[in-house]
């Protein structure tokens, strides 16, 4: 196979996860789409997480959020957990490395808010461990998983699945989701700012 064909054949495969994933989390971004929009409306925010390209997916998500997607409006309060290195550090030092996110949920959160983690295989221990944290604290959860979902599926009001076990693609589709779910609340809380 040339280099070319293997361009072709990656491009394929995007295509067609993505293709096939339509008809699973439409409905989904919907939902957590309008869970957001009635959050935020009301002084909630929106916690994102997630490890290596996760992470940097979550932080992306909250950026967006925070600054703009498609036309200027006013700021949507977002956080990734993922950013705070000093936080990050001394939580795995002193709990463990499955406490890094629970623990800024425990300090962070309130019943208003939305904990979105994001996790190619949904069974990383901080991931998990802050679901059930947020959960256990009231807290409206959702996921961008991969896979079957994994253990985190098992602790997320909604839980958008790519139905494949290639990280390379469950990323790429977690950022079109977030893409989407940005653009979704958007308009939901800013229809008339255009």
């Amino acid at each position: 196979m040339t280099l070319i064909e293997k361009v072709h054949e990656q491009f394929r495969e995007a295509a067609d996860l993505a293709t096939r994933s339509l008809p699973v989390v439409d409905k989904y971004l919907v939902k957590l789409a309008e869970e957001t929009a009635s959050r935020v409306v009301v002084g909630g925010k929106v916690l994102l997480m997630g490890n290596g390209g996760s992470a940097a997916d979550a932080q992306h998500i909250a950026g967006e959020f925070v600054v703009k997607l498609n036309y200027e409006r006013a700021a949507l309060p977002a956080l990734a957990l993922t950013t705070d290195p000093s936080v990050v550090t001394a939580a795995a030092n002193d709990f463990g490395y499955a406490e890094i996110f629970a623990r800024q949920i425990q300090a962070l959160c309130n019943v208003n808010d939305l904990v979105v983690a994001l996790s190619t295989s949904g069974n990383s221990p901080n991931i998990v461990r802050a679901l059930e944290t947020a959960r256990e604290r009231r807290i409206f959860t959702a996921a961008f998983l991969g896979g079957d979902g994994g253990e985190a599926a098992r602790h997320a009001d909604v839980q958008i699945i790519i139905p494949s076990n290639n990280p390379q693609r469950v990323q790429e589709l977690h950022a079109i989701m977030g893409h989407v779910w940005v653009a979704l609340v958007e308009e939901l809380v800013f229809s008339g700012a255009r």
